[in-house]
């Protein structure tokens, strides 16, 4: 006879299962890093053994990468990008003549080159951010390491990573292209193909695009290992953010190889100036987005304020949507939009005449908790968020289930995880007031939420939320 495993043997497999996908993240991220610096080592030996090919060339393409890691910028979706780098060093990849005349760096100086241009433009950068703050602080305390102000924290401590991760990235992806285009033009392959004209072109594209595809693979690797996120979430982030500013990076890179090939280094500066004007641009969306961030922290509480709601309640229900939103799968952007939206889940409650006790909406009839959410929608709606935020809003009392009994399928993930984090913390709020202690008071609040599974309560969601008490990481 077969036994079934009881709670505390399926808590602890849960707990094992999830330790061993943490690790298995992390283990992912150390050999891209470990490789990455072992590919630069090699690359760094090889250059200094044998010396450079073309060292004026080196220096031109070294140094754009420099400048362009200097002037790095952050754009909507909070993740820092290096336009002008990056394209540089993809074009040094794909160099093939220059100006009618053969080059001959290869592989391996094209990872030293791009390698050696990061580093060094990534500690200037460091120094100059260093100088700025001893300057901007006039002796107060750093914020070194704190989030900016207007970033969500549902992306995790640092969208971008850190700057090892951003070089190791850089260098696989560079030492990629290098791979898959120098060996055929060194070795006069190409010359051997009907590659003339704009079939050259289409082969240097097709190069670009899978070293963009592989660029987005090594980012989502390292996005999963910082934030995680699951690695098909942070695959879809990635190849979304390669189709907006990544595809732009990569033609650039393309066209400055060719151009380069007919014009000789001057293609260089005339690549500069229109990607310095672009970053402009990115710098105030950046800016905005910030100012949204900052807005909607504000507004979040308005209820605490007022006294409709208990200190710190929107912060610990954004928090577990968060945490249960991850759990789930969904990538940073729509994590970004589910914390602008539980944020805000209360300020329906402004237009009551009389507080709820508590704060607890939860424990109101499901007719009032949709007036509330209906009523908040309208008022976040004229605060310039982004429309999915206010729509889930909307719907975050309504029913999980149609009249019919089916499951509404036009009910947002969003709005049914913001409603069981709403659940939780105010049940849990309640249970802590009447005394009863954790871990109880949690098993208690998630039995209470699995009475109306399938009703008011997503399935999928209290499923999330249990494995997440197994795992500890749920909400206080």
């Amino acid at each position: 006879m077969t036994r079934r495993p009881g709670p505390a043997r399926g808590a602890a497999g849960a707990a094992r299962g999830a330790a061993g996908a943490v690790r298995g993240a992390a283990g992912a991220a150390t050999a891209v890093r470990g490789a990455a610096a072992a590919l630069l080592g090699v690359a760094v030996g090889h250059l200094a053994a044998d010396g450079p090919a073309q060292p004026a060339v080196a220096l031109a393409f070294g140094g754009l990468v420099a400048l362009g890691e200097c002037v790095r910028v952050t754009l909507p979706g909070d993740r820092e990008h290096a336009p002008i780098g990056t394209a540089a060093a993809l074009a040094y990849a794909l160099l093939g003549p220059l100006r009618g005349l053969p080059t001959a760096h290869g592989v391996l100086q094209v990872v030293a080159v791009a390698g050696a241009g990061t580093l060094i433009g990534a500690a200037g950068a460091a120094a100059f951010r260093g100088v700025r703050g001893r300057v901007t602080t006039k002796g107060k305390a750093s914020d070194c390491g704190r989030r900016p102000r207007g970033v969500p924290r549902a992306i995790g401590p640092t969208a971008a990573g850190s700057g090892y991760d951003r070089g190791a990235q850089r260098v696989l992806t560079v030492g990629f292209a290098a791979v898959l285009f120098q060996p055929l033009y060194n070795s006069g392959a190409l010359d051997r193909l009907p590659l003339a004209g704009p079939a050259y072109g289409l082969f240097l594209a097709a190069v670009a695009a899978l070293a963009g595809l592989w660029d987005a693979v090594l980012a989502a690797v390292l996005e999963r290992s910082r934030s995680g996120l699951r690695f098909a979430a942070a695959l879809e982030d990635q190849l979304r953010s390669l189709l907006s500013i990544g595809t732009a990076i990569v033609a650039t890179g393309l066209l400055l190889s060719l151009l380069a090939g007919e014009v000789g280094l001057w293609a260089l500066p005339l690549f500069c100036v229109p990607l310095l004007l672009a970053q402009t641009s990115f710098r105030r969306a950046a800016a905005v987005r910030a100012t949204t961030g900052q807005t909607i922290e504000t507004l979040a509480r308005a209820t605490e304020v007022a006294g409709y709601t208990t200190p710190g309640h929107a912060r610990r229900v954004a928090d577990t949507a968060c945490a249960l939103g991850r759990e789930l799968g969904l990538g940073s952007r729509d994590l970004a939009l589910l914390e602008y939206a539980a944020l805000m889940h209360d300020i329906g409650q402004l237009s009551l005449v009389e507080p709820v006790p508590g704060g607890a909406t939860a424990l109101l009839p499901d007719a009032e908790q949709q007036r509330i959410a209906r009523l908040g929608s309208e008022v976040i709606r004229r605060t310039g968020v982004p429309r999915q935020v206010w729509q889930q809003v909307a719907r975050l009392a309504d029913p999980c289930r149609l009249a019919d009994g089916r499951p509404d399928a036009s009910l947002p993930l969003a709005a049914r995880i913001i409603r069981v984090a709403n659940a939780h913390d105010d049940l849990l709020t309640a249970a802590r007031r009447h005394g009863l202690p954790d871990p109880s008071g949690r098993l208690d609040v998630l039995q209470r939420l699995r009475l109306d599974r399938g009703g008011s309560y997503d399935p999928v969601v209290l499923d999330a939320l249990a494995r997440m008490g197994r795992r500890g990481r749920g909400a206080d």
